[in-house]
């Protein structure tokens, strides 16, 4: 794992946010740093979906605040945060029959001005994000006819596209198979490395995290219990804590995973 260079980037301050007065997520507070690789752990209902929403500014932390580059979140026109944060989802459902161009276009509308067609300089953007991303062979495909694994593609170039030093990725590859999850997470490292893009991922398989993050986050009930070096937050222990199972951790390189009654 590459060293995280010290230039914060994003800082989450003793952020909440509740629904009839029960907290999802309860005084997180933590920051990025430019660069970083992140994965955001924990089980099912721990607020980690939330605590990205929180951060993307789709929802208003009912207490707490979000900075990116020193100025709160809140603070940004749309289109301006549009500059500094792109996020991929889960799952991308489309109503119109949109080409996968169009799509990874999408990524350049925070840049231009309403009615604005697109410029040569988008065009030229546009076709080096689907090349990075392996998917300009697909630019004349309908989005509605991709695999999975294409259209995850596809969101990464939209988001490459936007030019933002911060991609925030809701669970990317967990509806994937397992090719396709490890080719995910590569062109993300590749993302990481030669952009010095800042990545903040929803992970449920440990040993993708393990084998790909540099720092950790580790959701438990709404609480954000440990954030640190991914080798000193994966360990058997800790993983026993969150997830009630026994792990065995092989060469530090992935973990087996055991339900407490088969030990």
């Amino acid at each position: 794992m590459k060293e995280v260079i010290n230039d914060i980037i994003l800082e989450v301050n003793n952020v909440s946010y509740s629904v009839r007065e029960k907290n999802i997520i309860e005084d997180i507070s933590f920051t990025l740093e430019k660069g970083g690789f992140y994965s955001v752990i924990g089980t099912n209902g721990s607020g980690k979906t939330t605590l990205l929403r929180c951060i993307s500014n789709s929802i208003q932390p009912t207490k707490g605040s979000v900075k990116v580059n020193n100025k709160l979140i809140n603070k940004y026109t749309p289109k301006l945060l549009a500059h500094k944060i792109s996020v991929v989802s889960q799952h991308s459902e489309f109503l119109f029959d949109f080409s996968s161009f169009q799509v990874v276009m999408m990524g350049r509308m925070a840049y231009q001005k309403l009615l604005q067609t697109d410029s040569e300089q988008d065009m030229t953007i546009v076709e080096q994000c689907m090349k990075k991303t392996n998917t300009w062979h697909l630019k004349d495909r309908s989005v509605k006819q991709l695999s999975g694994g294409e259209l995850q593609r596809v969101m990464i170039a939209r988001a490459l596209a936007q030019q933002t030093p911060i991609i925030l990725l809701d669970e990317p590859v967990s509806s994937l198979d397992i090719h396709h999850q490890f080719e995910i997470m590569e062109l993300l490292t590749k993302i990481n490395k030669e952009n010095n893009t800042t990545i903040f991922i929803i992970l449920h398989d440990l040993t993708l995290a393990l084998k790909y993050s540099d720092q950790i986050l580790a959701l438990k009930d709404g609480r954000l219990i440990y954030f640190g070096k991914t080798k000193e937050i994966l360990t058997q222990e800790n993983i026993q804590e969150l997830f009630n199972v026994r792990a065995d951790i092989i060469d530090n390189k992935h973990i087996i995973i055991h339900n407490n009654e088969s030990i």
